[in-house]
């Protein structure tokens, strides 16, 4: 049933104080999720000798990566289902929606048995939540990223969209910031014993406030689905059924493979330069735990900060224009900062080096997030944006640190992580010749 046409003026949506409104509740909402998603990777290096007690040392990172990644193979899924509900029932429900998932995955974890404990009930438990968040992220980012184009004047969609990257980065600032607190407050066999669980604990108890916060988000689907320039017919059931999911994959094929080629050089440098660079630096270079995850703390403060400075830049010199120039730049400075930092390292060099990443990944994906939804109708818009975020993030984004950690192995070359990374980027920013650059377009101009 599609959702019922507003009783408010149209232009009711688009208030200053209701536009603010959006980008606090969509941006606290997201980054209590994305806390809540990504909090398992900082405690892998706990986790694996809990749940992989007879695997080696390489064994144990490579299985719990492994069960990290796992939650990105139903990205896709939760992409495609809950962005068609988005489309049909409205972005704020679905949101809503994906908030209560996240929430049970985190609660599975928590109580969850170790290895010691009840065998191999324990790893299945983990991987089932980890399955049920990543359908749940598969759907959040579309959804939150529609809902705040679609609020944003037409020369501000870049800003407000921006704060979906600054969210994640939050959430990111936020995880690593927890489970450093712990490592520093708590004892190794303490950690081991139940601090682990108490992130995700947390993460439970934020779920209320979450949705609370998104029940008061004004709407943006605010009529039936244009399928054809004639109003409803008076019988529901003769209506023409729309079905978003179908028509994506029929009209926009070619729209989603560019989508996906454009979010990888960012996905791929979240995922190595952020969540594996903890384990990385305490394995391969043998910096402290401590060390190494305040440096997550500072990739996410920095992506969080800069992220809305990044949108207004991309409003006003294009979006294409700001991804191509910092894609370049990351390409020239990957390997004389890994080589620098592997000629001496230390926490000072390792923090200067996630602190400039930080700022190139906000200046390729906070655009890139705005140029997704920019490709597609408003009929099918959060449908074909989680389409495209679930399958890029699946495929290149929730492996990456399989990948790495197994290059690593195979290669015994510390720099696999950086030709991994310059292979995406350089891979990424070609597809940008073929892609339509829409900052100052009406999106919804010539809607279909």
């Amino acid at each position: 049933m599609s959702i019922a046409i507003a009783a408010a003026a149209p232009n009711a949506l688009h208030t200053p104080s209701m536009r603010r409104r959006v980008i606090a509740g969509t941006t606290i909402g997201n980054a209590l999720e994305f806390f809540d998603f990504t909090v398992f990777t900082f405690l892998m290096l706990v986790l694996g000798p809990l749940f992989f007690p007879a695997a080696s040392g390489y064994g144990q990172l490579l299985l719990t990566t492994a069960t990290f990644g796992v939650g990105f193979l139903m990205r896709p899924v939760g992409g495609m289902l809950i962005g068609s509900y988005a489309d049909r029932h409205g972005r704020r429900a679905a949101m809503t929606l994906t908030l209560w998932m996240m929430g049970l995955g985190c609660a599975l974890i928590a109580v969850a048995p170790t290895y010691a404990q009840m065998g191999m009930a324990g790893p299945v438990m983990m991987v089932l939540a980890r399955l049920i968040q990543g359908f749940a992220a598969g759907g959040e980012v579309g959804a939150s990223t529609t809902l705040l184009v679609e609020h944003a004047p037409r020369g501000k969609r870049a800003f407000y969209s921006s704060w979906q990257f600054g969210s994640q980065s939050l959430g990111v600032m936020l995880g690593a910031l927890v489970v450093t607190l712990l490592t520093m407050g708590l004892t190794t066999e303490q950690m081991q014993a139940w601090g682990w669980r108490v992130p995700f604990v947390i993460g439970i108890l934020t779920v209320p406030v979450g949705a609370y916060i998104r029940r008061n988000l004004e709407e943006t689907l605010t009529s039936s689905p244009p399928d054809s320039g004639r109003s409803q017919p008076a019988a529901p059931h003769r209506a023409v059924p729309h079905q978003p999911l179908r028509r994506i994959f029929a009209e926009y094929k070619l729209t989603i493979l560019k989508g996906i080629l454009l979010l990888i050089g960012g996905m791929v440098s979240t995922q190595i330069l952020s969540f594996y660079m903890p384990a990385y630096a305490n394995r391969e270079l043998g910096l402290p735990a401590t060390s190494t995850l305040s440096a997550s703390v500072v990739f996410g403060a920095v992506g969080f900060l800069i992220a809305p400075f990044v949108g207004k830049l991309a409003d006003r010199y294009g979006r294409k224009r700001v991804i191509f120039w910092s894609r370049l730049a990351t390409l020239i400075v990957l390997l004389p900062c890994f080589q620098w930092l592997m000629a001496a390292p230390s926490t000072e060099r390792l923090m200067l080096l996630v602190a400039l990443f930080a700022l190139l990944v906000a200046l390729q994906s906070a655009p890139a997030f705005t140029m997704l939804p920019e490709l597609f109708p408003k009929a099918v818009r959060t449908t074909g944006m989680s389409v495209v975020y679930g399958l890029g993030i699946s495929v290149f984004g929730g492996f990456a640190q399989f990948f790495v950690t197994w290059l690593l192995h195979v290669t015994g070359n510390a720099m696999a992580p950086a030709w991994f990374l310059m292979v995406a980027i350089a891979l990424s920013t070609v597809v940008l010749f073929w892609i339509e650059d829409r900052t100052h377009d009406d999106i919804d101009g010539q809607e279909a």
